[in-house]
């Protein structure tokens, strides 16, 4: 426990300092079969909980020590226990005392004796420091002031339900590959393992015990991806037939490009701009067993065309675009804390480069489907309707959804655990070139 501890903290530090959860932890607690690997599992548990609860922990921390840390990582391992005291069934005298052994080695043998007094207090006054935290916007719900009071704007009527949704573990959600395995046969031979999995929506399954999904029957036979409920709607939004010219204009890591491949046979582009990231995308569609000539994986920026586009129109064009990522805040705890207010509007502008280039290259009679995984007006129906602006001819299509998906419009709203359709926040725009 001590060692996950401070890598954990450690983790939690660099994504303070500007990183991003994956890549901190890919470097302190790198995927294999040492020591180190084996216990990743754990440093993740850690890392991903203590920035869930960041808020509050942080308060707490600063409640209890007098005066700064003299290594800023102290404050983080601080946190990183009183995480585990609350939300863990750990003991909590076993996670002080490796609490205490991980100050030594992140700092030096006296920061011992600090940890130790301030974690002990904390078990002492549990309740009245929480009570005391709770005056705290920020504490009280663990997302940066400027976002609270965005989504107490932008829905008056659920800001609450949303910010206690993004503080909520995730399910483990997949979606069935149609074209390997059904679901109902999927999950009989899960049962037969002893692996329970509840049916929601038309392809996917929620795990109900979590576990790295490479560990499920099935998954190297690509019988399923790893793919959250309301991200598995956008596919379907298509209206997919045989023989149709598709575009996913920003495809990276390739949950809803392998999705298209498994629909239809259609000619598929699968473009992004990170060729690093590409390389997920080509293993995805290898193990899914959709990999085929008229499925071609591109290089290139969406909002310029010039680039890769061969002047053939797409009947349908997919622009899953870069966003704030407010809506999968429960998968992606670091970004509350890697986000500044002002990166809203630059990711609007970015939004409406690519559509605006990308309009011109969907056929007469074709569709494009915008679609972001934010909560935030700036990025979602204010988007579409600037959009609308600049371009009078683009008709909007209506969607329709089922009665279990919670949703604002075209706004699909978060959900916190038990939920009919339990899935992040996306949203959803459906354009007609007439």
């Amino acid at each position: 426990m001590q060692e996950a501890q401070r890598l954990s903290a450690l983790a939690v530090r660099a994504v303070l300092d500007g990183a991003a959860l994956p890549v901190a932890l890919g470097q302190l607690a790198p995927r294999g079969r040492d020591a180190v690997g084996r216990r990743r599992a754990l440093v993740q548990e850690l890392a991903f909980g203590t920035l869930r609860h960041w808020g509050t922990l942080a308060a707490l921390v600063r409640k209890l020590a007098a005066k700064p840390f003299a290594d800023p990582a102290l404050s983080c391992l601080v946190a990183v226990a009183i995480y585990q005291i609350d939300h863990t069934r750990a003991p909590p005298f076993a996670i002080v005392d490796r609490a205490v052994d991980a100050a030594a080695v992140i700092a030096r043998p006296a920061a011992k004796s600090l940890v130790n007094a301030l974690l002990r207090r904390y078990l002492r006054e549990r309740e009245a420091l929480l009570s005391e935290v709770r005056d705290d916007p920020v504490a009280r719900w663990s997302h940066p002031a400027w976002w609270i009071e965005r989504l107490r704007h932008e829905f008056p009527e659920t800001w609450q339900d949303i910010l206690t949704a993004g503080n909520a573990r995730p399910p483990l959600a997949l979606r069935v590959n149609r074209r390997v395995t059904t679901r109902e046969a999927l999950r009989a031979s899960w049962h037969a393992a002893s692996i329970s999995a509840g049916a929601q929506g038309d392809a996917g399954l929620l795990v109900d015990a979590p576990r790295p999904a490479e560990d499920l029957p099935g998954y190297a036979e690509g019988a399923f991806s790893v793919q959250d409920l309301g991200a598995q709607l956008a596919a379907p939004m298509l209206r997919l037939a045989a023989g149709l010219r598709v575009l996913d204009a920003c495809a990276a890591p390739g949950g809803k490009a392998t999705h298209i491949a498994e629909l239809a046979d259609v000619e598929l582009v699968a473009l992004d701009d990170d060729s690093q990231r590409l390389t997920r995308v080509r293993e995805n569609f290898d193990r899914l067993r959709v990999a085929a000539p008229n499925v071609r994986v591109v290089t290139g920026d969406a909002g310029e065309p010039s680039q890769w586009w061969d002047g053939r129109p797409f009947d349908r064009i997919l622009a899953d675009v870069p966003c704030t990522a407010s809506g999968i805040v429960r998968r992606h705890p670091d970004v509350k804390w890697l986000r500044r207010e002002s990166d809203v509007a630059r990711f609007a502008a970015q939004q409406s480069r690519i559509l605006d280039a990308l309009w011109p290259c969907v056929a007469r009679g074709g569709l494009l489907l915008y679609a972001t995984c934010s909560v935030f007006a700036a990025e979602n129906e204010e988007q579409i309707a600037a959009f609308a602006a600049r371009h009078p001819e683009a008709l909007r299509e209506s969607l329709t959804f089922a009665s279990d998906v919670a949703r604002r419009g075209a706004q699909l709203l978060p959900s916190s655990g038990g939920a009919g359709h339990n899935q992040d926040g996306f949203f959803y725009a459906l354009l007609r070139k007439p």
